[in-house]
């Protein structure tokens, strides 16, 4: 018969081995979850981006970090878009965005602030060029974000406006998503009241207008 004591130090050395099994094994399960997501897709936007006027996890890059999740985990998303930002201020925050998520992909979704605003042409163009600059300097791919202005702020600026995307996408050889309000901007119905910001219910539209330019870049 074994003794009391012997006993107790058998029992203390068997829970230590199932103490530190469950330890591993977390510890196995946690490198996998960091191996899944190997590769970094930062969204760098505005309010169109942000999902302004609705909840966070409706938006249309919500929706992508779902599909990510699905069809493609070793992707995260990192959403740094801001409601009201300009291309001057994504140009301000740029540098800091890079080295603190060293992005795998950017998809560039700004101007429309700075055309509703009136802002120069040459002002945009140069800040846009900067940006892309910098990026191409990391060897960071980007899918730029085609922007359209209402007709109503006259043919020739909106023409113009709309020409600095296409313009960017020949000189920097970067793939130019079609303008991703398709279907949506100009529908009462899927936009709130201010008529600018889709609604909740204009969100999978969205998604579904980035994702086919999207899709073949998650490699």
């Amino acid at each position: 018969m074994l003794s009391t004591k012997r006993l107790a130090i058998g029992y203390r050395l068997i829970i230590m081995w199932l103490l530190t099994a469950l330890l591993l094994v977390g510890l196995g399960l946690f490198s996998q979850q960091v191996r899944a997501a190997e590769k970094t897709l930062l969204v760098y936007g505005d309010s169109l981006s942000a999902a302004y006027g609705i909840e966070l996890e409706k938006g249309w890059v919500a929706l992508l970090g779902d599909k990510l999740r699905q069809t493609h985990p070793k992707w995260q998303v990192v959403n740094l878009s801001i409601s009201g930002e300009t291309t001057s201020g994504g140009l301000s925050r740029l540098p800091k965005a890079l080295k603190t998520h060293t992005p795998d992909l950017v998809l560039l979704e700004l101007g429309a602030n700075d055309g509703l605003r009136g802002t120069p042409l040459k002002a945009i163009k140069d800040n846009f060029t900067a940006m892309m600059t910098m990026m191409a300097k990391e060897k960071i791919p980007v899918l730029l974000f085609e922007m359209h202005m209402p007709p109503n702020y006259g043919t020739a600026y909106t023409k113009r406006f709309n020409g600095i995307y296409k313009d960017l996408s020949e000189t920097f050889s970067v793939p130019l998503v079609p303008f991703f309000l398709e279907g949506v901007a100009g529908h009462a119905e899927l936009n709130q009241p201010d008529g600018i910001h889709p609604t909740a219910k204009a969100q999978p539209k969205l998604f579904e207008n980035v994702w086919p330019s999207l899709k073949p870049h998650l490699k």
